[in-house]
């Protein structure tokens, strides 16, 4: 009786010891596949600036890159690509079908997730730079305004034409243990100033 519990106990630890063992390495593997796509996306990227259109950072990709994102305070910068499928944020962040390019009149969207290419969200402060590159070479500067944590069934765009606003989006809270939750933390930009031509 005593060996057959022991056994059992065992058998029981080294299982728990698997489920921990998977899940760390599909972490890992969801990181590695992330941070090396953006690799493969600057490359997309350079092309793109170069004047290619709709380049594909793999032949089997169904995106391409749109924009390139940085944060200077943070040293942060993302390439960011075309329609926010899950799919596509598997690679990086993506900009919102059906909302304003980033740099052009109305209201900007991108997303990303919160374990990968917007981790960093939580740092953006009020007053902060975000600069935003086009596939025009120009670069679009915005000042983060405030943030705020939206129920995804329940918001809304809002609309100014007469404004250059960008919007950065990701799942919340970025500790949760069960990603796919409503809950969506926002942080709100606008832009300033008249784009810089050159692309730096």
């Amino acid at each position: 009786m005593a060996a057959a519990k022991h056994w059992t106990l065992a058998g029981a630890g080294a299982l728990l010891i698997g489920v921990g063992l998977w899940q760390a390495g599909e972490s890992a593997y969801i990181e590695a596949k992330a941070w090396l796509a953006q690799g493969l996306l600057s490359e997309a990227w350079a092309a793109t600036l170069d004047g290619e259109r709709q380049v594909k950072p793999w032949p089997w990709a169904d995106t391409w890159p749109v924009a390139r994102l940085q944060v200077p305070a943070l040293g942060i910068e993302r390439i960011v690509l075309a329609g926010a499928s899950g799919r596509t944020l598997a690679f990086g962040p993506a900009h919102l079908d059906g909302t304003a390019q980033a740099g052009a009149p109305g209201h900007a969207v991108l997303t990303g997730h919160r374990d990968t290419h917007f981790r960093f969200l939580r740092d953006l402060r009020p007053g902060m730079e975000l600069r935003v590159q086009g596939s025009d070479g120009a670069w679009h500067s915005y000042r983060t305004g405030g943030s705020t944590v939206l129920d995804a069934r329940r918001a809304r765009l809002s609309q100014d034409p007469g404004q250059r606003d960008l919007t950065l989006v990701t799942c919340y809270p970025f500790d949760a243990l069960v990603p796919g939750g409503p809950l969506r933390y926002a942080v709100s930009a606008r832009a300033e100033g008249v784009p810089a031509t050159a692309a730096q």
